[in-house]
């Protein structure tokens, strides 16, 4: 230390500088000593795909596991789009192996380039973003333009053998969690044969055992994709075993020439149209650049849907080719509105208006799409939308010119529905104004569209949080949010003035329009059902706890009169594979392991630190939605009046040696685990 502390004496000591690290951060640390290189993973080939398969295909349930199907069927659909394939065959077999297989090309298998001693099959099946679809000139139009498709399949399969006949020769190779077990073969000479064959069977270690294709659901994939391209003739296939008893054929051809007129004509069968004839048409812009096929109706007697269509991939979530179709309906009807003198009662009308009775099937071709995520739900190019308005305008004015009584049936029927609409509003404005005025958060409700009380739902939820995932999750119609910040009041410890200062309870009972104590009117209660959802631990049976004494002392009719109920939401995620099941408390979760789960395979157990942990749609699945969902309604039996009464005061009450003798009466009850929390 000597000679370090003469040799740095010679040299000027720095100016000290302004940090605004912490010293501890700006000195070496024991964290840092154990954060080396060594740490840095580099994930090759497909290992990504493994490791992390949501990523790729949204997860690995039900969807996920079908969604491979999709990949593979979608390479055909590109040869037979680019004209090189006129069929596709689909087989599925009792042992779990799902085959596609299409006359076209054949994927090349010459040695790659760039890859000395690979294959171009090989290649594309154990490379991510490899493919022919990044080059227009290999497909005009196509729809894996990410590159990710089969490799994906591949990857998450424990076997995979692929078949490619070309130049009058077959070849072959087999893979097993994407490895090749095998250098490519040569089969032998083929005279009659041409395209690829790929069969494939998802591997349990990903979907869970048992996991199998619904041929039901893989049966209406395959018809989809006939009606989306008349060019295409579907061959479909099956053992007669999985369809036994059921209405899925064994053995089925597919070839709609009149594309997707046919598939909404087929899908609305039955149902009252607003105008009797369907607007439907097929378009493809000069250069042959982008494409669009269309089919629209207005029913009557059911709510609006649309189901559209990029190069041939479902998009789930729209886009905006859809935004497209929108905007040309609402224009082509107000033009037409303008012409037989009808633009001031048309002004009114918006494109929800419009799409509110309306089924659509919406097909777009696209040069080089783009969508949000790996699976392609919604379309994100914003050339799509000014192909479809340009594709559609004209017809759409044609259409409606053809038949002026019929079009100025429609334009009523629409105009109804955006008077209706205001109407709706105007009362909804009216009839809640009471009741949220005084709410001195504005928002903190976010009410239902219903005016009536009948089979509407006020939930009462803790915090923003909760109340965020709530909203999401919420049936928007009949179920209301109200978020609660933190504790409430203890209304049987506080004195009259605090009961009256304290804004949350005011809140409430502004919200549910009733009163309270004798001004309490059950027939001005504005929910049929008042659930009180709070987190599934002690603050949470707490606050509960709180609300129910509310209710109990200030509007005991509303119990009596069964409006009360408390949401039973869960506290463990369990998983396995493709299997997830929810348990309540800590024994539901060991009476789920021990007989829902197998023993093979990791089970992963998560713990909700509450509701605002939950993603929407868990929250819905589990606790909202009137299908799936618990309820505990809270009673008072009339032979027991009394003694709740008195629980409640030596609970709640302002004494807390009450309290303590209550609990020292049934500490026998108590348990290690109870005591330990």
């Amino acid at each position: 230390m000597s000679n370090s502390d003469d040799l740095f004496a010679a040299v000027p000591a720095p100016r000290p500088r302004a940090s605004a690290r912490p010293a501890a951060l700006r000195e070496g640390t024991p964290g840092e000593a154990g954060y080396t290189a060594a740490d840095i993973e580099v994930l090759e080939g497909l290992e990504p795909v493994r490791r992390r398969p949501g990523m790729y295909i949204g997860g690995t349930d039900e969807k996920a596991l079908h969604h491979l199907f999709s990949e593979v069927i979608d390479n055909s659909m590109d040869e037979a789009v680019a004209g090189h394939a006129n069929f596709i065959e689909v087989e599925l077999t009792s042992d779990g192996f799902l085959t596609v297989t299409d006359n076209g090309r054949g994927i090349p298998i010459e040695e790659h380039p760039k890859y000395p001693g690979k294959s171009a099959l090989e290649v594309i099946l154990t490379t991510l973003h490899a493919g022919g679809k990044f080059d227009s000139k290999v497909y005009e139009t196509s729809g894996g333009l990410h590159g990710v498709g089969v490799s994906v399949v591949n990857a998450l399969s424990d076997v995979l053998e692929i078949e490619v006949a070309r130049g009058q020769t077959l070849y072959r190779q087999t893979y097993s969690r994407g490895v090749p077990q095998g250098q490519i073969q040569e089969v032998g000479r083929i005279l009659n044969r041409r395209g690829t064959r790929v069969s494939f069977h998802p591997d349990a270690q990903i979907f869970g055992e048992g996991a199998r294709f619904k041929p039901a659901r893989v049966f209406k994939m395959a018809r989809s994709k006939a009606y989306l391209f008349g060019g295409v003739e579907i061959r479909w296939s099956c053992d007669a075993a999985l369809v036994a008893g059921t209405d899925i054929p064994e053995k089925a051809v597919f070839r709609f020439p009149g594309g997707l007129r046919d598939y909404l004509a087929a899908d609305i069968e039955g149902s009252t149209r607003v105008h009797p004839d369907i607007f439907s048409g097929k378009t493809t812009r000069p250069g042959g650049h982008g494409a669009a096929e269309w089919a629209v109706a207005w029913l009557g007697d059911a709510d609006g849907a649309i189901s559209s269509y990029c190069n041939t991939i479902p998009t789930a979530e729209g886009g905006t080719h859809e935004t497209g179709l929108r905007a040309v309906l609402l224009k082509g009807l107000r033009d037409h509105a303008e012409r037989t003198g009808g633009a001031k009662r048309a002004a009114i009308v918006t494109a929800d208006d419009v799409m509110a009775g309306c089924v659509a099937m919406l097909s777009v071709f696209v040069r080089e799409p783009e969508f949000q995520g790996q699976t392609k739900e919604k379309l994100a190019t914003a050339e799509a939308t000014r192909i479809v308005e340009a594709a559609l305008r004209d017809p759409f004015d044609h259409w409606l010119g053809g038949n002026p009584t019929q079009a100025n049936r429609l334009l009523d029927w629409v105009v109804e529905r955006a008077e209706e609409r205001l109407r709706r509003r105007q009362e909804k404005e009216i009839s809640r104004k009471t009741a949220v005025r005084k709410l001195r958060l504005p928002g903190k409700l976010a009410d239902c569209s219903n005016n009536s009380a009948a089979g509407s739902e006020l939930f009462i939820v803790e915090g923003d949080s909760a109340g965020g995932s709530a909203k999401q999750a919420r049936e928007r119609q009949t179920q209301a949010v109200l978020p609660l910040r933190g504790k409430i009041l203890n209304v049987a410890s506080a004195g009259r003035d605090k009961l009256a200062a304290n804004q949350q309870l005011g809140d409430l009972v502004q919200a549910l329009g009733a009163g309270t104590g004798v001004q309490y009117r059950d027939e001005d209660l504005r929910y049929e059902r008042v659930i009180i959802m709070t987190d599934a631990d002690v603050d949470g049976a707490h606050i509960a706890s709180l609300l129910v004494t509310f209710f109990y002392r200030q509007m005991p009719k509303l119990i009596e009169n069964g409006h009360l109920f408390l949401a039973v939401p869960p506290l463990y995620r369990l998983s396995q594979g493709a299997k997830t099941l929810y348990a309540k408390d800590e024994a539901h979760r060991d009476q789920l392991l021990a007989k829902e789960f197998s023993s093979r395979g990791k089970v992963d157990i998560g713990r909700f630190k509450g509701l605002g942990e939950m993603m929407p749609a868990q929250l819905k699945e589990t606790t909202m939605s009137r299908k799936t969902r618990t309820l505990l309604r809270v009673t008072i039996e009339e032979a027991e009046r009394a003694m709740t009464a008195d629980i409640v005061e030596r609970l709640m009450g302002n004494k807390p040696e009450s309290r303590f003798a209550f609990i020292s009466e049934r500490a026998a009850f108590a348990n290690e685990e109870l005591l330990d929390i």
